[in-house]
């Protein structure tokens, strides 16, 4: 009840300020309107004229009314540079922390209990660092300084703490906006205003935040380094950890750039995407499609034959696709670009220096400026009694599948994912008995429904049995997984089991724990992708927040050349535009926004659609399925998000891609001539569709009546 009174109090106090007038005086108005008679009572009385202004400041700061940078110019105007800072430096620590005290009071018990789940990360954050986020806050002021009072009173930081850095922190600030007033002060004439002084005053409040952005970030490197002894010199310019898409990437762009740059990898070059993921996957998916081709050959006007094959030399040509790509991204190559290429396992041993470990076990250090973990990510195997002995998943198939004569009679596919839908249809095609078990409600659970739903009748047609709600418990006897739905366990027999369930980035074994880098499902990064070392920097799967490679190499780029040429001009990683394509027949493809996102954030889009069915390539090719979706702007043809699902989906996408990228609408895409017959019209059909929609009927009818007068009225 004490603390409505106090509030109520508070709040009866401003709205009278604010009906009286008084605070009329807060504007530059006001001053100029005062002006004389403020001069005149300064001038009979200086220490209550003093007292009086360091009072109303105080009392404004406290009360969070507007003005204070008003007063701050009026201070020095009225009592120079001097007396104006240190009247304000006292007058502005003491109305902060009276606003803290106040905030602290007030609200700060009922919010912290209301949502002390949410809070725990800022108040752990605030005693460990609040100190200087604090001081961060105060000398380069994001946000407005009434707001930073009423914010931490809800924290724990400490009073004294919060006042001394306050006083600290706004002296700069103060001092620059105080000047600018004593200028003001001096001006009596138009002429006065381009003044060396005036201008150089105005320099100085336009520049302070760069200046205070570049002590902050000084300030903040002088911690996170406090404890370690930098080198004098260094052996690289460049260490980067992992050679997959990202790794691979930021070393080719290092030694183009003439940088001195070692590639460490402890497995194989080309990490997953060639070795495990897109290169075998994707050479598996088009065998397991010819042999479909066979058996359905009355489509094309053939006789239909059941595929005879050996599995051994299927999973074999696996191997020599993978073979074939093999140099792209071998030691060969890169070190004749210029790379440093080791085999070996990385540790950091402090922000700038790298241990080797050899294969025969033997060790060495290299230091480097600057540093790129892209260690990538594994696949996830839940912790489900009996599972991880008898799976395999997307990294181990390859080889085991190899040894195997005929494919697998049962195989049970764990996952709903791309990469389980993927797998689930390719085995089903070559004459797998697959299940697949998905414990959500639907299959590519971020894709649209109709798009699950698609990808389900696609996937059943082919013969894969999908179980959806259903939960893994556990596997029996090495040969059956346990599942339970809607209450009730069923038994599903297999003789083998691929976990498909998701992908863990690799951050144990690279000493991120001993530097302290923070790791939560990845490594944590800002949007320059640098770690709390800001010359270490993470990029791909161990990176987050796409899994993909295209985006692993897009990250490259951005942490390459911030590493590099971060001291001159740093980079912003750019998501906005990022596609991505599930390989199941027929293909899902997806850019921006879908209508299921559109609608969880609240975006209010506009839907076209094309099917597929009405391309005439596709009618030629017997593959008239699938549908082009375009979610735009409500009455514009500006581009949110696009999915297409049917075949070649991943390559029509990177005609919406590049329009999205670069501001183009769907009327550019329109007037685009495609070739005929091409499976790329589908995205002109799509065009056209929106046009369509949105045909000037009004105008249309006048037109209509222009051609029936030029027939002569009939």
């Amino acid at each position: 009840m004490k603390k409505w009174l106090i509030a109520a109090v508070v709040i009866t106090a401003i709205v009278t300020l604010q009906q009286s007038g008084v605070l009329n005086v807060l504007s530059l108005d006001g001053l100029r309107e005062g002006q004389a008679q403020w001069a005149q009572w300064q001038a009979e009385q200086p220490l209550l004229f003093a007292g009086s202004f360091f009072a109303i400041y105080v009392v404004a700061t406290a009360l969070s009314l507007p003005g204070a940078a008003i007063l701050t110019l009026a201070a020095g105007a009225l009592f120079g540079l001097v007396q104006g800072t240190i009247l304000v430096s006292f007058a502005s620590t003491l109305g902060a922390t009276l606003a803290f005290l106040l905030s602290r009071y007030l609200f700060r018990d009922s919010v912290q209990e209301k949502f002390s789940a949410r809070l725990k990360p800022i108040n752990d954050g605030i005693a460990r660092d609040g100190a200087l986020y604090l001081f961060t806050l105060r000398l380069a002021p994001v946000f407005p300084f009434f707001l930073v009072n009423l914010l931490m009173g809800l924290t724990p930081i400490r009073v004294w703490t919060y006042a001394w850095v306050s006083q600290i922190g706004m002296f700069a600030g103060t001092v620059v906006y105080v000047n600018a007033g004593t200028q003001l002060a001096q001006l009596d004439s138009l002429k006065g205003i381009i003044s060396p002084a005036m201008l150089l005053s105005f320099a100085l409040l336009a520049i302070f935040p760069f200046i205070a952005k570049a002590i902050t970030s000084w300030l903040q490197r002088r911690k996170v380094y406090a404890r370690w002894q930098k080198p004098k010199t260094f052996d690289r310019n460049l260490i980067v950890i992992g050679a997959g898409a990202a790794g691979l990437v930021s070393a080719y762009i290092a030694a183009a750039v003439k940088a001195k740059v070692t590639l460490i990898e402890a497995h194989k070059m080309g990490g997953d995407c060639l070795n495990y993921g897109c290169v075998p996957s994707k050479a598996l998916i088009r065998s397991a499609k010819l042999a479909k081709q066979m058996r359905h050959g009355e489509d094309y006007g053939l006789e239909s034959h059941t595929a005879r094959f050996s599995f051994r030399a299927v999973m074999a040509r696996i191997h020599a696709v993978i073979a074939a790509i093999e140099p792209h991204d071998s030691v060969e190559r890169y070190t004749n670009l210029g790379v440093d290429v080791r085999q070996g396992y990385a540790k950091l041993i402090d922000p700038w220096t790298v241990e080797i470990t050899q294969p025969d076990g033997q060790s060495e250090r290299l230091t480097a400026r600057s540093i790129i973990i892209a260690a990538g990510a594994a696949p996830f195997v839940p912790p489900l009694p009996g599972l991880a002995d008898v799976c395999v998943t997307s990294d181990t198939l390859w080889a085991k599948f190899a040894e195997l004569d005929h494919v697998p009679a049962r195989l049970v596919v764990l996952g709903g994912g791309p990469i389980g839908c993927e797998l689930a249809q390719s085995f089903a095609r070559l004459g797998a008995n697959v299940t697949q078990v998905e414990m959500g409600d639907r299959l590519l659970a971020r894709e649209d429904v109709d798009v699950s739903t698609y990808a389900l009748e696609s996937l059943v047609h082919d013969g894969v049995s999908v179980l959806t709600q259903h939960k893994a418990l556990r596997v029996e006897d090495g040969n059956t997984l346990v599942v339970e739905h809607e209450g009730n366990e069923q038994r599903i027999g297999f003789d083998e089991i691929i976990c498909a369930v998701g992908r863990s980035p690799r951050l144990s074994g690279y000493g991120l724990e001993d530097l302290g880098i923070p790791t939560a499902r990845t490594v944590t990064t800002n949007d320059y992708l640098e770690t709390l070392y800001p010359n270490i920097y993470a990029a791909g799967d161990v990176s987050g927040p796409y899994q993909f490679t295209h985006v692993a190499a897009h990250q490259a780029w951005y942490a390459a050349v911030n590493a590099l040429f971060g001291q001159f001009k740093r980079f912003k990683v750019d998501y906005r535009v990022i596609p991505w394509t599930t390989f199941i027949d027929p293909e899902v493809a997806r850019v921006g926004l879908s209508e299921q996102e559109a609608e969880e954030k609240g975006i209010a889009v506009e839907v076209t659609r094309y099917g597929i069915d009405d391309l005439d390539r596709a009618i030629a090719d017997s593959a008239a399925h699938g549908f082009v979706k375009v979610l735009t702007v409500p009455g514009k043809d500006t581009i949110l998000g696009v999915t297409i699902v049917g075949e070649h989906a991943g390559d029509l996408l990177a005609e919406y891609v590049l329009a999205m990228k670069h501001g183009l609408g769907l009327n550019k895409i329109l007037g685009t001539i495609h070739t005929y017959p091409t499976w790329a019209e589908a995205n002109k059909y799509a065009a056209g569709e929106w046009k369509r929609a949105h045909a000037p009927q009004g105008v249309l009818r006048w037109v209509e009546r222009y051609h029936r007068w030029m027939r002569g009225g009939d």
